[in-house]
């Protein structure tokens, strides 16, 4: 499970707004804003948000779920081809 590696409380992230944005463009962090000492809310870089859609849009979909556990199940009964057969 990823964890948060930053927490900046809301008076600090007022200020250090641009640099934060600029540290999650060159990592893939998440950093959680505070209030009072309490998480509420998170920013994290627009690749990982789309990142975290797209999972969800896997997971609610039943058909690809399905697909997907088949080829888990493949893959460990040893089920395989190989690349070259495959294309």
């Amino acid at each position: 499970m990823q964890t948060i590696e930053t927490f900046v409380p809301i008076t600090q992230a007022k200020a250090k707004l641009l640099d934060m944005v600029r540290q999650l463009s060159d990592t893939n962090d998440t950093i959680a804003i505070t209030k009072n000492g309490v998480p509420e809310a998170v920013m994290l870089s627009m690749r990982k948000f789309e990142g975290l859609l797209e999972t969800i849009d896997i997971l609610a979909d039943p058909e690809m779920m399905r697909q997907l556990k088949g080829s888990a199940k493949d893959v460990k009964e040893g089920r395989l081809i190989d690349l070259d057969e495959a294309f």
